[in-house]
């Protein structure tokens, strides 16, 4: 049987999910970078540091392919001795020649190899440290953008993007980009230059046996394209399914009252397992693709190496007897290590490519949020400060409509005007773009046509910061950050001094409940505010707004969610701060209005009445209506109430 707690979740569960289907629609925008554009961000010292890192895995590169020519010698060195010890032809001073000339190889490739390795261990060392200390500063500069330009976007890129997973964003695609720009970077030249090197060396000592050997790595490098092709496709897939699931399971701690309110918990444990069981999907198939595709190439080589060897030995056995032989023991040693070498490291180089491509994927939602431009840039400090704000506020013609529901008219030709230190209430139905009217004096969105003007200047000209620093605002639902109640007033100010946070709380009728708590105003208001009553919580909210002392107030319907009691309690406060400044209300309950200057009725967008209280009741048209179903709303509980 259905319930109406049902009904609501599922409501709130689909509209969530619908945020998903949003934000995979806009992560198809974005745009792929290739490998070099993951270095965008880099300085000139980054730069420098890498080139000499790339400079040092290059070095380390050609090293070994020095060791198998080494180690071929000294195989070839091994034969000849061996054959003077069988040789009965030999005199005693030869094979005591072929001995000396054996173990003095032995030495010299001792020496020889350990000079190499400590050269590898150097310059090993200098490409690992270069690209990680680079690596390091370009993701602190990144992650810093990154917030910066998150913090900076307007209101309507946040309408437009689902934000729930910027935290995860933060930490998991950070590092997963940081893995394609640091130290595997210098370890993925030196396998490829490894590679090309080792296979120059086989080619050089014998090309015939050397294309023998060689004959897997075509067959390799398709393998290997084909695995990096679809396993790049499933691993931004189980990327964006764990980033779901992780915005899942933030938004439901965030929520976990109205969660368990509705008994929700097992529904949002359902749908947080249905990303992970798409995230485990493609894991599993991703991983099998590599299993089985390496298993393939792995195959591939070493039954080469199987041919090499036995070709290579024909080849000796063929020439054994020739003194200008090309292929003697040495270069067939020589070639098949070299194969082998080239084989091996080029098989690691291709294990990186994956990580590269995952890199790169996430690099590309970083970039994209980095580069996102708003169109309400609050970091630009240019525009206008006005030498004395005053509070005169005026909308000329004013359309708008949300940047997310183009379709969707909300104001149509608004003309309001507000004079200084005037108290301005906003009425109308729900959806009659009353809230709209708040917003868009904020600067929230700009007007799509029309003009608001601030002391006769244009909105959008004026310096925003500046412009904000002016207004306080307090809406419905007052949101508190989990520090302690001075902390949260001195949100509103930051120099605030202690004297001015009490002050304002005094205004606000927020301090006599403050001293009746044990730690006074140093009191943690826990996550969101939940220590504190709803009016408790509204004038502390109210005290942050008065702590800056604004030139203009607007008030959003602050007193809507609250019961009788609180709301006079907050309607008293909220009297007293609308005394000192411009006062712009969107109110719910008519009663808290009547004292108001000035009360502009909002239909469908348009702007159907204005006058006061008294006058707009005389002329019984869109505001008499409103009051007067209030009322009768108001007189019907109150009815119901005494039968009860």
């Amino acid at each position: 049987m259905r319930t109406k707690k049902n009904d609501i979740m599922e409501k709130n569960t689909n509209a969530l999910d619908a945020k998903f289907v949003k934000k995979k629609e806009n992560e198809t925008k974005i745009k792929p970078i290739s490998f070099f554009g993951m270095f965008k961000y880099a300085s000139k010292g980054d730069k420098l540091l890498m080139f000499i890192g790339s400079l040092s895995a290059v070095i380390t590169g050609c090293l070994p392919p020095i060791n198998t020519i080494l180690f071929g010698e000294l195989a070839g060195n091994a034969v000849e001795y061996a054959e003077s010890l069988y040789n009965a032809t030999l005199s005693q001073k030869d094979q005591d020649e072929a001995q000396e000339k054996f173990f003095d190889g032995i030495k010299f490739f001792a020496l020889a190899n350990s000079m190499v390795g400590v050269a590898m261990l150097c310059f090993s060392y200098l490409s690992t440290i270069t690209f990680n200390y680079s690596s390091t500063k370009q993701i602190f500069k990144i992650r810093s953008d990154y917030l910066k330009s998150i913090l900076n976007q307007d209101i309507s890129w946040y309408d437009q993007n689902q934000t729930g997973d910027f935290a995860s964003r933060m930490s998991d695609d950070l590092s997963k980009f940081e893995d394609g720009i640091g130290e595997k970077v210098p370890m993925f030249i030196h396998f490829q230059v490894l590679f090309v090197v080792a296979v120059g060396t086989a080619l050089l000592k014998g090309w015939e046996l050397a294309l023998i050997s060689l004959v897997a790595i075509p067959a390799s490098l398709i393998s290997f394209g084909v695995i990096n092709l679809l396993t790049t496709k499933l691993a931004k897939n189980e990327m964006e399914a764990y980033a779901a699931s992780g915005s899942i399971a933030e938004e439901v701690f965030s929520l976990i009252r109205t969660v368990t309110a509705f008994g929700g918990q097992q529904k949002e444990i359902d749908r947080y397992k249905e990303h992970l069981v798409s995230a485990k999907k493609n894991n599993i198939k991703r991983t099998m693709i590599v299993g089985i595709g390496f298993g393939l190439v792995y195959l591939l080589l070493y039954s080469s190496y199987a041919l090499s060897l036995w070709y290579g030995v024909k080849l000796v056995l063929k020439d054994r007897f020739n003194p200008n032989a090309s292929y003697t023991p040495a270069n067939m040693v020589t070639i098949f290590f070299a194969v082998l070498s080239a084989s091996l490291n080029f098989g690691a180089a291709s294990t990186y490519l994956e990580m590269f491509a995952i890199s790169k994927a996430a690099a590309a939602k970083i970039f994209n949020v980095i580069e996102s431009k708003p169109a309400i840039n609050l970091s630009k400090s240019n525009g206008a400060k006005l030498d004395q704000f005053k509070g005169n506020i005026q909308f000329k013609n004013v359309k708008f409509h949300y940047p997310s529901r183009p379709d969707i008219p909300i104001l149509q030709g608004v003309d309001i005007e507000i004079h200084p230190g005037e108290t301005i209430a906003l009425v109308g139905s729900s959806g009659c773009g009353k809230s709209t009217v708040v917003q868009l004096i904020q600067r929230f969105y700009n007007a799509v046509s029309g003009e608001i003007l601030v002391d006769g200047t244009n909105i959008q000209n004026l310096n925003l910061t500046w412009y904000r620093n002016n207004i306080g605002v307090v809406g419905q639902e007052p949101v508190l950050f989990g520090t302690t109640i001075l902390e949260n007033i001195r949100y509103g100010k930051e120099e605030a001094t202690e004297e001015e946070i009490i002050e304002a709380a005094k205004k606000a009728n927020a301090h006599p409940f403050i001293k009746l708590l044990p730690k006074g105003y140093n009191t943690l208001v826990g996550e969101r505010g939940t220590q504190l009553s709803g009016g408790q919580k509204q004038r502390i909210a109210i005290a942050r707004a008065l702590v800056r002392k604004p030139t203009l107030l607007l008030l959003d319907e602050a007193t809507s969610a609250l019961d009788n009691a609180s709301e006079a309690k907050v309607q008293e406060a909220l009297d007293l701060a609308s005394a000192e400044c411009t006062t712009i209300i969107v109110a719910h309950r008519l009663s808290t209005i009547r004292g108001a200057n000035k009360i502009i009725v909002l239909l469908e967008g348009t702007v159907v009445e204005q006058g006061t209280h008294d006058e707009l009741m005389s002329l019984k048209c869109e505001y008499f209506k409103l009051v007067t179903a209030q009322v009768a709303s108001s007189n019907q509980i109150e009815l119901s109430n005494d039968e009860t």
